[in-house]
């Protein structure tokens, strides 16, 4: 049996046997209207702006959190290797110095007190980190 050719301007799909003219993505007759691409190009380079200075920002915050915390941990670092013969009071501040050979010890006594090598004033806060004052 011969199967009958449906002329050009008619959308007859032969593999599943039905007219599907309103399933294309594409005008399928003269009368159909115009399909026009939207320029989209301002949109985007608008949008990769915003996003980009946005990831910026958000970098530039994180990065910033970052670096305080490395300076916290490294403040950190340098009072509990520091020598004292003394349990730190949560919410009291203390004071850093050096001695000749080197050695770090942490004191109560102020800067303008005595005549030690003075390296820096620490807070200790109630979550028992030490802040540079």
């Amino acid at each position: 049996m011969k199967e009958d050719k449906k002329p050009d301007s008619v959308v007859f799909n032969t593999e599943t046997q039905k007219y599907d003219a309103a399933l294309k993505p594409y005008a399928t007759s003269v009368g159909a209207p115009v399909i026009t691409t939207t320029d989209n190009i301002a949109w985007k380079n608008r949008s990769i702006n915003k996003v980009n200075h946005k990831l910026e920002a958000r970098y530039s915050e994180l990065k910033a959190e970052y670096d305080s915390m490395i300076q916290q941990f490294e403040y950190n670092k340098l009072i509990f290797e520091a020598k004292f013969t003394f349990e730190p009071i949560i919410g009291q501040t203390y004071h850093l110095y050096k001695r000749e050979n080197n050695e770090t010890f942490l004191s109560i006594i102020k800067p303008d007190e005595c005549n030690f090598n003075f390296m820096g004033s620490f807070y200790l806060n109630v979550e028992q980190i030490w802040e540079k004052v």
